[in-house]
């Protein structure tokens, strides 16, 4: 009996020896950074030669990026993602200029846009007649 008393009493000892230098006190952890409080908006827009995206030929393909800051490979990402709030990301409310005046060649040229633009899924096609009737819209999205 004596033997088991003192195998209990040194394992107790043995624990509190070992798991009291493990109570010490409450050291502060940083916490992670607070959730962000913007609905993503990241496009890849596209351009090409054809009458629609599934018969175009790929020429150039951009990223924009608009939340939290306007970025990615656009040439103008601030003033493309300044025109798409000014339209609240409607592609079809981008305007063309009055002054510029193109031929009748038609020579088509298809733009795509796909990603999400404020927290929503965006999928855009749109054929203009030649490039400059493309070039001749007064915004920065589509001028890559």
């Amino acid at each position: 009996m004596r033997t088991t008393a003192r195998r209990a009493a040194t394992l107790g000892l043995t624990a509190v020896a070992v798991c009291g230098s493990l109570t010490g006190a409450a050291v502060a952890v940083p916490s992670a950074p607070a959730p962000s409080l913007y609905a993503p908006s990241a496009l890849v827009l596209t351009t090409g030669h054809g009458n629609d995206a599934a018969t175009a030929t790929p020429e150039r393909a951009v990223t924009l990026n608009c939340a939290p800051t306007a970025s990615g490979t656009h040439p103008d990402p601030a003033r493309a993602c300044a025109e798409l709030r000014g339209v609240g990301g409607d592609f079809s409310a981008l305007k063309t200029r009055d002054d510029v005046w193109c031929t009748k060649l038609y020579n088509p040229v298809v733009v795509t846009v796909q990603g999400v633009w404020q927290g929503q899924r965006v999928s855009y096609e749109r054929t203009f007649g030649n490039s400059c009737v493309k070039d001749a819209l007064d915004s920065a999205v589509f001028a890559f």
